[in-house]
C-alpha cells in the first residue's frame, strides 16, 4: 500500500491543518474525509502532491531564479502581464517532473484504482495553492483543474499543467493585489476519483442565503451536465432553498424555494477518456425537469449544515452527482467570504421613487444580487481582453464573467450578464466587492447599447432592473442597536417571498400582515379557478400562458398549491419560530379578473369595494374550489414544510352566519381551528365586527384592525376617491371610538388585538392611542419599524409613569 510520503497525501490522512503542506482544497477535502465520513458523507477517494514536491519540481529544474526575475519584470500598471504570464508558464510546461515525484504519482494512481475496486479510474487532476481559501482572501478559481483523465501519461501531463497554471495571468495580479510574494506560495495537486456528473448533475450549494446572509437556510444551485456552467454562469439553473431548522424532522420536506431553470445548455466530455469538454443543447424533457429529487436536495441540504457545524462557519461547497450510480459527491468546501464576515448593526434601505420609476422604460431584468441601486453609463464588453475599452464608474455589460474579469468589475458601478444564477461567478465576485449586479438578464447585451445612461435596480426583490436614464433614488439606514424594547409587540408587513430574508436582522414579532394576494397576483399570476378549470377555459391566449407556465406539472393546480406555499414557507422561514399571519386571499372581482384566465369566473361589478370579496367568496359556488387550492397551500406549507408559525386570518367577514360558513370550509379542506396548533384570526374591518366582537371573538382566535376599510365603512367615504380625500382620516373620533370599543371587548374575551393598516407608520399620535388601549401588536413596513418602535417604548413609559 503506498503510504504518505514527502511527495504525496492521501486525503484520508490529511486535514485542515495541513494548509502549508497541501493547499486550502486539498487540506479541507482530506478534513471532509477523515473527520465527517462517518457523518454520511461522501467525498471521492484521492490524494494530493505537497508544497514540498512543488518546490522540488522548481529546483530540480532550476526555475526558481529565472522565475523569480521574470515576475519581479512586472510593471506597475499591469501592461506586460499577459507575456509575463506566457513566459512564465513555458518555463513551467517545459520541464520534466522529477523521476522520484513522477513515480510517486503513479504508484499512487494504481493505489487508488486499487482502493476504488477497478483497474481504471477516470481522474479529476486540482490545483490547491497554499494561500487558497483563506478567511481574509478567496483565491478560488485562480488555477486550473483537468477532468476526465486516464492513464500514466495524461495525469503526469496534467500535473505539470496544474504546477503552470499557478502562474495563470488572474493568478499573478491577484496575488499582487492582496500582497503575497509570488515565489513563497506553493501549489499542490489533488487527484481524485472522477465523478461522471457529465452524465447526470452538479452545481453549487452555501450554507447561508447569499444575497442577505439569513442563515437559516441553505442555497443549492443544479444543471446537467458538468459544474462548470453553474460556476462560470453559462446557464439558468434549478434552484433551492431549504430551511435548516426542520431538517431534522424526517417526516417535514422544509423545501421553500423550489424553481426549474431552463438549463439550456449542458457540458459534457467530447469523448471518453479526453479532458476536453463541449456545451450542447438540453434536451426538452431536462428543460422541464429538476435535476434532483426532494429526497436528494434534503441530503445535500443535511450535508450543508453538518460541514458548516464542524467547520464553525458558513461554508461554500460543490457538489456532483455520479451518472453511473446516481450518489452524491462533495467535491469542494471552503469558507464563505462575504455575508458571513458581516457584522451589520445598520440596516441600509434603498428605495425607487415610483414617480420617477414609471416615467421610464424598463430594457432588461434578470435575478437580482444584493438589494442596492446604481447608476452609469452602459459599457459593453465581448472579452476582459477589452478591459482598455472600459470607462471606471460605467455599468458593466456581457454575457458572463470568470475569474479574468476580476480587474474590469472593480472599476464597474454595476454589472448586468446575460446569464447566470445566484452562485455563479458574475454573482459571487459582485458581492465580495459591493457591487448591484443582475445576471441571467436574457438578452441585456443585446437590448442595452454602449454610452446609454442607465439605473440598475436590485431593490425590488428578486428580479433585478435596468431602467432608462438616471432615476431618483433614496438610501436609508436603520440602526439595529438602537431599538428598544417594548411591551406592545411590533411585527411587520410583507407580501413579497422575495424580500422576506432581507429583513431577518430586524427584531421583530413576527408578521401581522402577509397578503395572499400578492403572491398569487406576482408569482402564481393565474386565477385559481382557470386551473381548476382547465378544460373548459376558452380563452386561447389564456390557455397557451397556462401552458407555459404550469410547465413541468402534471397537474396545473398543484403548480398553484406549490407556489402559494411555497411563498408563504419563505416569509414564515424568515421569522421562524415567531407567527406570521398570512391573509387568505383578498382581491377584488375586477382585480381577479385581471389574472390569466380571470375574466371567464368574475362578474362585473359597479363597486368592487364592497362587492363579492373576501369571505364570501369562500363557500360560494363561483369560487369554492379556487379556495380549496388556498386552504390546500396553506396545509402544505404548515404540515409537509412544517412551518406551523403560519396563522391564517379571514379577511371582510360580514355576520356571524358568514363566519360559521368559512369555518366550515376550512375544516372541510383540512384546516380545523387549534388542530395541530392552527390558529385563525379575522379582519376587524366592518362595523358588525364591531358590535359583535364577543361573538366573533368565540369563533376566531384574534382580531386584527384594518383601518383602511374600517375608517371607509364607519364614514361611508370611498377610500380611493380623490375628491373625499380630505375626509378619510384613521384619527376621527367616530374611528378611534370603534377601534377603542373592538380592543376593550376582545381584551374581555381573550381574544389577540392586532392592526395592520399604514396608520400608526403614518402618524405617531395613532400609534400611541393604540398602546395606550392596550393593542397586543402594531404590523408596519418594515423601513418603518425603527421610528414607530421608538413611539411605542415613548407611549409605554408614558403610561409606566402616570
Amino acid at each position: 500500500m503506498t503510504k504518505t510520503t514527502s511527495w504525496i497525501r492521501w486525503f484520508s490522512e490529511t486535514d485542515r491543518s495541513h494548509v502549508s503542506i497541501v493547499g486550502g482544497k486539498n487540506a479541507s477535502l482530506g478534513e471532509m474525509i477523515s473527520k465527517l465520513r462517518m457523518s454520511g458523507i461522501k467525498v471521492p477517494e484521492g490524494f494530493a502532491t505537497t508544497a514540498a514536491a512543488y518546490r522540488e519540481f522548481l529546483q530540480a529544474n532550476d526555475l526558481n531564479a529565472p522565475l523569480s526575475k521574470k515576475l519581479a519584470g512586472l510593471k506597475k500598471d499591469g501592461s506586460n502581464l499577459a507575456s509575463i504570464g506566457k513566459a512564465v508558464r513555458e518555463m513551467i510546461l517545459k520541464a520534466e517532473l522529477p523521476s522520484s515525484l513522477a513515480d510517486s504519482v503513479t504508484q499512487a494512481y494504481r493505489e487508488l484504482e486499487t482502493r476504488c475496486g477497478r483497474k481504471v479510474v477516470s481522474l479529476a487532476v486540482r490545483s490547491s495553492a497554499t494561500a487558497e481559501d483563506l478567511p481574509e482572501a478567496s483565491f478560488a478559481g485562480q488555477q486550473e483543474t483537468f477532468l476526465n483523465i486516464r492513464g500514466d501519461k495524461a495525469l503526469l501531463e496534467s500535473c505539470r499543467k496544474c504546477y503552470a497554471s499557478l502562474f495563470t495571468d488572474r493568478a499573478i495580479i491577484y496575488r499582487r493585489n492582496h500582497g503575497y510574494d509570488q515565489m513563497k506560495v506553493a501549489l499542490s495537486i489533488g487527484v481524485q476519483k472522477m465523478i461522471r456528473s457529465d452524465r447526470a448533475g452538479s452545481g453549487v450549494m452555501f450554507s447561508i442565503d447569499t444575497e442577505t446572509g439569513f442563515p437559516g437556510c441553505v442555497l443549492i444551485d443544479c444543471a446537467w451536465g458538468l459544474g462548470e456552467t453553474v460556476v462560470q454562469g453559462m446557464v439558468e439553473p434549478d434552484e433551492y432553498r431549504v430551511f435548516k431548522a426542520l431538517l431534522d424532522n424526517p417526516f417535514l420536506t422544509p423545501i421553500i424555494e423550489k424553481t426549474l431553470g431552463p438549463k439550456a445548455k449542458k457540458m459534457i466530455y467530447a469523448r471518453a477518456g479526453h479532458t476536453a469538454a463541449r456545451l450542447v443543447n438540453t434536451t426538452p424533457r431536462e428543460r422541464s425537469s429538476f435535476v434532483l429529487s426532494d429526497k436528494e436536495v434534503l441530503q445535500l441540504a443535511r450535508w450543508a449544515c453538518t460541514i458548516e457545524k464542524h467547520y464553525g462557519q458558513p461554508m461554500d461547497m460543490e457538489w456532483a452527482k455520479d451518472g453511473p450510480n446516481g450518489d452524491l459527491y462533495i467535491v469542494q468546501a471552503r469558507p464563505e467570504t462575504v455575508q458571513s464576515r458581516l457584522q451589520a448593526t445598520a440596516l441600509k434601505t434603498y428605495r425607487l421613487k415610483e414617480g420617477e420609476k414609471r416615467k421610464k422604460r424598463r430594457l432588461a431584468s434578470g435575478l437580482a444580487v444584493g438589494d442596492s441601486i446604481a447608476t452609469g453609463k452602459v459599457c459593453c464588453l465581448e472579452s476582459a481582453a477589452q478591459i482598455d475599452h472600459f470607462v471606471d464608474g460605467a455599468v458593466l455589460v456581457t454575457k458572463i464573467t470568470d475569474p479574468d474579469w476580476v480587474p474590469v468589475m472593480k472599476k464597474a458601478s454595476a454589472i448586468v450578464t446575460d446569464h447566470g444564477g445566484r452562485t455563479s461567478h458574475a454573482a459571487i465576485i459582485s458581492r465580495e466587492l459591493g457591487l448591484t449586479a443582475i445576471v441571467g438578464a436574457v438578452g441585456a447585451t443585446r437590448r442595452l447599447k454602449s454610452g446609454t445612461e442607465v439605473t440598475v435596480s436590485c431593490a425590488e426583490g428578486e428580479t433585478g432592473s435596468v431602467y432608462e436614464g438616471i432615476l431618483d433614488f433614496e438610501v436609508r439606514e436603520i440602526d439595529i442597536s438602537k431599538i428598544p424594547k417594548t411591551r406592545t409587540r411590533l411585527m411587520v408587513n410583507e407580501g413579497d417571498p422575495s424580500t422576506a430574508f432581507r429583513w431577518w436582522r430586524l427584531p421583530s414579532d413576527g408578521v401581522g400582515l402577509a397578503r395572499m394576494e400578492f403572491i398569487i397576483g406576482n408569482l402564481i399570476k393565474i386565477h385559481p379557478m382557470a386551473l381548476v378549470r382547465f378544460r373548459e377555459l376558452k380563452d386561447k391566449k389564456a390557455r397557451l400562458a397556462i401552458e407555459v407556465l404550469t410547465k413541468g406539472y402534471n397537474e396545473k393546480s398543484q403548480y398553484f398549491i406549490d407556489t402559494l406555499a411555497r411563498g408563504m414557507a419563505r416569509i414564515a422561514a424568515a421569522h421562524h419560530p415567531n407567527p406570521v399571519i398570512v391573509r387568505m386571499s383578498d382581491f377584488k372581482t375586477n382585480e381577479y379578473a385581471r389574472l390569466i384566465g380571470g375574466s371567464a369566473f368574475e362578474p362585473h361589478e359597479e363597486n368592487p369595494m364592497l362587492g363579492w370579496r373576501g369571505a364570501s367568496r369562500y363557500y360560494s359556488d363561483g369560487y369554492r374550489d379556487g379556495f380549496a387550492l388556498e386552504c390546500r397551500a396553506v396545509r402544505m406549507a404548515r404540515e409537509e414544510l412544517g412551518l406551523e408559525n403560519i396563522v391564517i386570518m379571514i379577511p371582510f367577514c360580514r355576520t356571524i352566519a358568514e363566519a360559521d360558513k368559512v369555518l366550515a370550509e376550512l375544516s372541510k379542506n383540512g384546516l380545523v381551528r387549534h388542530r395541530k396548533g392552527l390558529q385563525i384570526h379575522v379582519m376587524a374591518e366592518i362595523p358588525s365586527n364591531v358590535l359583535l366582537a364577543e361573538r366573533f371573538a368565540e369563533r376566531f382566535d384574534g382580531f386584527s384592525i384594518g383601518s383602511n376599510d374600517l375608517t371607509q365603512l364607519v364614514l361611508g367615504v370611498d377610500r380611493d376617491s380623490d375628491t373625499l380625500s380630505a375626509l378619510f382620516d384613521e384619527r376621527d373620533e367616530a374611528v378611534t371610538t370603534a377601534i377603542a370599543e373592538l380592543l376593550s371587548k376582545a381584551q374581555k374575551s381573550g381574544a389577540h388585538t392586532g392592526i395592520c393598516g399604514q396608520a400608526p407608520s403614518d402618524h405617531p399620535e395613532f400609534a400611541r392611542f393604540l398602546v395606550e388601549h392596550g393593542i397586543d401588536s402594531i404590523s408596519v413596513s418594515p423601513d418603518s419599524f425603527l421610528a414607530v418602535k421608538q413611539v411605542i417604548a415613548k407611549a409605554e413609559t408614558a403610561l409606566r409613569s402616570r
